[in-house]
């Protein structure tokens, strides 16, 4: 289900033709309010919860400079911002996508139908993610199979992280924390250093006002009702 609705925001991201810069930047302003919503109401809380205040912040320190060493290195190979900004994404929702994971297969692991109720609101959730990855990389002409199949591999640590709680039936606090305080430093820096100054170089700053209300209120339904 969580591929599923990854692939659908994918095959949107890529349905566009010729994106224009505008609606680029809307994109990207609506998915960095979703992101920090998430974040700072679902993320960091949690990852307190499982690890601690002091184990988040040290996480989060390596998520972010994780993010630092990849900003180096790719700078001088590739001088594309949209396809770097997708890669940032697309490895923040990766590190997210993990614990997700192990949420559905513990969903499944107890009775009734929690697991599927899970997977369902997931997919719902992962469809906006689809979008961002895809949708730099659509405006930046790279081919569309090439964008399916990046998108899948955001995808695949969710189905991965499943199968693990499913076999093992449970798993350490420490090692949740550790994995939602790392995606939560990452998706931090990607949405404040890269895609809002880049949505406002696109768009303008009221438009990436505009998509970024949105996506935060968008963002704040889905914690509240999901």
């Amino acid at each position: 289900m969580s591929l599923m609705g990854t692939m659908i925001g994918a095959l949107i991201g890529i349905s566009v033709k010729n994106p224009s810069e505008k609606l680029l930047g809307l994109t990207l302003s609506f998915a960095a309010g979703l992101m920090l919503i998430i974040s700072i109401f679902e993320l960091i809380p949690e990852a307190i919860e499982e690890n601690g205040i002091t184990n988040f912040f040290m996480f989060s320190l390596i998520g972010i400079f994780i993010i630092l060493i990849i900003n180096y290195f790719s700078a001088s190979h590739d001088n594309n911002t949209h396809i770097k900004m997708a890669f940032l994404v697309a490895l923040g929702i990766m590190l997210h996508n993990f614990p997700e994971g192990l949420v559905m297969g513990f969903g499944f692991m107890t009775k009734g139908n929690l697991g599927f109720k899970m997977s369902v609101l997931i997919a719902i959730h992962d469809i906006p993610e689809g979008i961002v990855v895809a949708a730099p990389l659509n405006y930046s002409k790279v081919n569309k199979v090439k964008i399916l199949v990046y998108t899948l591999l955001t995808a695949l640590p969710a189905f991965f992280g499943a199968l693990i709680a499913i076999y093992i039936g449970r798993i350490s606090p420490v090692t949740i924390g550790a994995s939602l305080s790392v995606a939560a430093g990452i998706m931090l820096y990607v949405v404040l250093v890269e895609m809002l100054p880049e949505s406002k170089k696109l768009c303008g700053i009221q438009i990436c006002t505009l998509g970024m209300i949105l996506g935060s209120i968008f963002g704040g339904l889905m914690i509240k009702f999901m």
